[in-house]
């Protein structure tokens, strides 16, 4: 009987991904996870203090944000709140092995952050041909008027801003690339290639988006680099670990929809 029990266990100790000392009651993927969160939270730390230092040491602050960029902020809220319940089901039927509506909730998810993305370089845009600029920002047409004017009495207001709804939306184009692998696997490279390839002819290099276009680029690179020198079948537990990375995303947000869009409203 002990022979048994040992060759069991040799066996299972030989089996890849079957046997995983646990840290914490918790597998070293989702411990690695959440370290990681752990520092990056340091990062968006440190930049919403940025904001907040400045708004409450600056007694000129300003507050350009109207009607309809309030609308647009708060219909992008409404993408990632969406995402995170498209997510948190992705990992139950993941959960039940359901490899099918595992794909399509993940599937919804890149899809709400796409749209989350799309909505933000367009208010980015719209911000910058209306003067909100910095000096590495390519210059459209227009740059007169009320942000102009912030710009250059407050010039801390642009960095601050686009520096913390920047490096967010970094974070989230970098989500949707990583859901895309776990969900489609190799079969995304060729959808990530062809979106660089048509936004990398067709949006003109004025345009915030071009940015974008480098950051696929460079995902693209990494995404096939990573799926052909470790392939493998992602399972729940890949699923859930994306998920946290997801749900940290969205809950970022949560702080700077108030703090940057509500507390700088027109008054």
């Amino acid at each position: 009987m002990a022979d048994a029990t040992i060759e069991h266990d040799a066996v299972a100790h030989a089996t890849p991904g079957a046997y995983e000392a646990p840290l914490f009651g918790a597998y070293s993927k989702k411990v690695g996870m959440w370290l990681f969160l752990a520092s990056d939270s340091l990062t968006f730390g440190a930049l919403l203090f940025a904001f907040s230092y400045n708004r409450l040491s600056m007694a000129a602050w300003p507050t350009p944000f109207g009607k309809e960029s309030i609308a647009n902020a708060t219909v992008m809220t409404a993408c990632l709140l969406s995402s995170s319940l498209t997510m948190v089901m992705g990992v139950f039927a993941a959960q039940r092995q359901d490899r099918a509506w595992t794909r399509n909730w993940l599937l919804a998810t890149m899809a709400f952050g796409t749209a989350f993305i799309v909505l933000h370089g367009m208010e980015w845009n719209k911000l910058i041909a209306e003067g909100l600029t910095l000096s590495g920002f390519p210059k459209m047409a227009g740059g007169s008027g009320e942000y102009a004017a912030v710009s250059a009495a407050v010039p801390q207001f642009p960095a601050c801003f686009f520096g913390l709804t920047g490096m967010h939306m970094l974070h989230v184009t970098i989500g949707v690339i990583y859901l895309g692998v776990v969900s489609l696997r190799k079969k995304f490279l060729p959808i990530l290639a062809i979106l660089w390839l048509v936004g990398y002819l067709l949006i003109p290099s004025d345009s915030v988006f071009h940015y974008g276009i480098h950051v696929l680029l460079i995902g693209l690179v990494l995404a096939t680099v990573v799926l052909f020198l470790k392939p493998k079948d992602y399972d729940a537990h890949d699923v859930e670990v994306s998920g946290l990375y997801w749900h940290f995303v969205d809950l970022v947000w949560m702080f700077i929809f108030p703090l940057v869009y509500l507390m700088s409203t027109k008054i």
